[in-house]
């Protein structure tokens, strides 16, 4: 893909793209530092024929909390109530998500999970941010406490990156992308 602009870039890959195109642009993007990902983000995702594409949103994910280095909340979701709350990513069905995406993507599971969300709500952290190496770049990495899975950042504006979630599994990364709040 061609453009001026990372940010144009990335709007355009929201709307879908192969995951050659969206790793070419995760690729051409600079590193992140860990200190750079603290705060609050809302996220989105880039589908490329992801298992994992659209099941964070069905369920109401709304984006990450990075408090300190060690204090990281990896699945902040949207209360059905209002408001937002962390979810525990430990668990969260992993092997299932994998297995049988298509079953997770029916409307009254997603119900079902949104109402049934706070009820596998955490106060404590859940991930930590370190500086990997990934796809030859040291950046920013989200690792989670009890998962297989490391969020890689690379950054496309000064308020906006690009994820990697790269898991054990899974053929190729779920790419995302995160805007600070």
């Amino acid at each position: 893909m061609t453009s001026t602009a990372p940010a144009d870039t990335l709007r355009l890959l929201a709307h879908g793209a192969t995951v050659e195109e969206g790793l070419g642009f995760f690729d051409a993007l600079p590193a992140v530092g860990v200190e750079e990902m603290l705060g609050d983000w809302s996220g989105g995702e880039i589908p490329t024929g992801n298992p994992m594409d659209g099941l964070l949103g069905r369920f109401g994910w709304h984006g990450k909390r990075f408090d300190g280095l060690d204090e990281v909340h990896p699945l902040v979701m949207d209360h059905p109530r209002g408001g937002r709350f962390s979810l525990n990513p430990a668990l969260v069905p992993l092997p299932a998500l994998l297995r049988y995406p298509a079953v997770l993507r029916h409307a009254a599971l997603a119900r079902l999970a949104r109402t049934a969300g706070p009820a596998l709500a955490t106060r404590a952290p859940k991930a930590r941010l370190r500086t990997t190496v990934y796809r030859g770049v040291a950046s920013a990495t989200m690792c989670y406490d009890d998962l297989p899975i490391h969020d890689v950042f690379r950054r496309v504006d000064d308020d906006t990156v690009l994820g990697a979630m790269d898991m054990r599994g899974l053929a190729d990364p779920f790419l995302f992308f995160l805007r600070r709040e």
